[in-house]
């Protein structure tokens, strides 16, 4: 698991803070009115942000077949 860390903080806050910003969206829209394809860009940066493991890039690096 270690090969799909983040290695930078300045990336994992860059993760952080775009996730933060896509769930400030989906709240000003309004939960029951944001569709729940949403939900998964959201999640997905605030955990890459939160511990260094990035959700996108390991689907993508299985998608390419890259080491």
């Amino acid at each position: 698991m270690s090969k799909h860390m983040i290695d930078s903080k300045a990336l994992r806050l860059t993760f952080f803070i775009t996730g933060l910003i896509i769930w400030l969206g989906v709240w000003l829209t309004g939960f029951s009115a944001a569709h729940w394809v949403l939900y998964i860009p959201a999640i997905a940066l605030v955990f890459a942000g939160g511990t260094g493991i990035c959700p996108g890039l390991i689907l993508n690096k299985m998608l390419l077949k890259e080491s």
